[in-house]
């Protein structure tokens, strides 16, 4: 008797559900966002994937193909490194001794931080997002392993994505070897990392909060209301330009946009603020 009763109840609940987010969907529309993409010059290439909390999907652009992932690859490594976290292998408030061996070319919060400098896991992990820097990401990678990242990217389902050198790496770039990612997995990433899927839930939630402070405002926040809470990741190459978001509106939406072919960084930037404004005009 008591299948009985909760079988229909079950059903109800699921069917709501599956109204709510189809209602999302229908309304979206995505004749405005086909329309702005062809009026782009020729030479940009846009690829792009915009979905729900739940994973259904609003708009999809060219997403099924890879593209270099410039910094957005510090998502999966942020992930791989909290697994390490969960299994007892990697403290985050372990002290890292600064090195000059470890500090990148490029300027940065850490590599501008003197020889000898001990600085803790979790810092590291902060400043990777906040500002992307490049040290910090590396010295992450050789803490949770690159092959740990990608095997990570593996067990999560991800077939494209992939960390396949350091930051800064030119010689690897010239050699072919580059990072790339696939915006439906990213999507499906900072998923998990919402639904509270990676890790524990309390790593989850310092993800999160390392996402909101993300430093890089120029694309997708750009042209969003202030007020809005953002958990992001930028990236920034001279031949990429992305960001990949969860959006709080009152129905949070997942998405991720990278340009590539553009004329300068400025019009990239502008590209992908103006893709995440019709998004959210759609879905807020």
């Amino acid at each position: 008797m008591k299948i009985n009763i909760l079988l229909p109840l079950i059903f109800l609940v699921g069917f709501l559900y599956g109204q709510t987010s189809d209602a999302q969907a229908q309304k979206f529309d995505a004749m405005k966002i086909e329309n702005y993409i062809a009026k782009l010059p020729a030479p940009i290439k846009i690829t792009m994937a915009v979905e729900s909390i739940a994973g259904e999907k609003y708009f999809m652009y060219r997403a099924q193909v890879k593209v270099p992932a410039a910094s957005i690859i510090k998502i999966p490594v942020l992930a791989a490194l909290m697994e390490k976290v969960k299994l007892g292998q990697i403290d985050l408030n372990a002290k890292h001794l600064l090195q000059a061996t470890d500090k990148t070319w490029d300027t940065g919060v850490i590599a501008s931080m003197p020889d000898g400098k001990q600085i803790s896991i979790r810092e590291l992990a902060q400043e990777m997002i906040r500002t992307s820097d490049n040290t910090a990401t590396n010295i992450l990678i050789g803490k949770v392993g690159m092959a740990g990242v990608n095997q990570n990217l593996i067990r999560l389902g991800s077939t494209q994505t992939r960390l396949n050198r350091i930051m800064l790496d030119t010689m690897a770039v010239k050699q072919g070897r580059e990072n790339y990612v696939n915006t439906l997995e990213i999507n499906d990433l900072l998923r998990k990392i919402y639904r509270k899927e990676v890790a524990t839930p309390a790593l989850c939630e310092e993800m999160i909060e390392m996402l909101k402070n993300c430093a890089d405002t120029a694309t997708i926040p750009n042209k969003l209301p202030k007020t809005l809470v953002i958990a992001h990741k930028t990236g920034s190459l001279s031949y990429v330009r992305s960001d990949a978001a969860i959006v709080y509106t009152s129905e949070p939406f997942i998405i991720s946009v990278f340009v590539e072919g553009f004329a300068s960084e400025t019009q990239a930037e502008q590209i992908i603020a103006d893709l995440a404004a019709l998004c959210w005009e759609n879905l807020k």
